[in-house]
């Protein structure tokens, strides 16, 4: 396996049926629990970045000229989207100084609301998704992280009585 499919399919945890993009999803759970561990929000957050440009520098050079990048086994954007999801948990366990851990219901919330966005894909997700290039394929899957971490930060303000409805 190349490098470049090697980052694509996350090591080949993308090569892992069924549903592929949920595994992915699933992979990157501890490992933003390590960056959080190791270097709070901002360490989570400057890695996603580095996913993410590794990305799209990794999926065009994954497949033949001429193929559709939107494949699958391609994780790499489900890891970065999940970890999106997750940025305001890691900065709520951070602000509070509350063990990332004890904040269990935020991370199933960013992990289910993700892939609901990832899968229903929503107006501008849907957009994204239609690149059918590189950057598309990453793209999809920060917004639909975004729309999580939105979800996430709502629910925990319902959950903590900030918000009445």
């Amino acid at each position: 396996m190349t490098g470049a499919r090697m980052i694509a399919t996350l090591g080949g945890i993308g090569l892992l049926r069924p549903a592929p993009g949920t595994w992915g999803a699933a992979a990157a759970l501890p490992l933003a629990w390590a960056l959080h561990l190791l270097g709070g929000p901002w360490l989570l957050i400057a890695v996603t970045g580095i996913a993410a440009l590794a990305g799209v520098r990794a999926i065009p050079r994954a497949v033949g000229p001429g193929e559709d990048p939107d494949r699958p086994e391609f994780v790499i954007d489900e890891l970065a989207g999940q970890w999106i999801a997750l940025w305001p948990v890691s900065l709520g366990a951070w602000g509070t100084g509350a063990d990332v851990l004890a904040l269990w219901p935020g991370i199933v919330a960013a992990f289910v609301l993700f892939r609901l966005f990832d899968i229903a894909k929503p107006g501008p997700v849907d957009r994204a998704d239609r690149r059918k290039d590189a950057v598309g394929v990453m793209l999809d899957d920060v917004i639909a992280g975004l729309f999580a971490a939105v979800g996430v930060v709502i629910l925990a303000a319902i959950g903590h009585g900030v918000m009445l409805l």
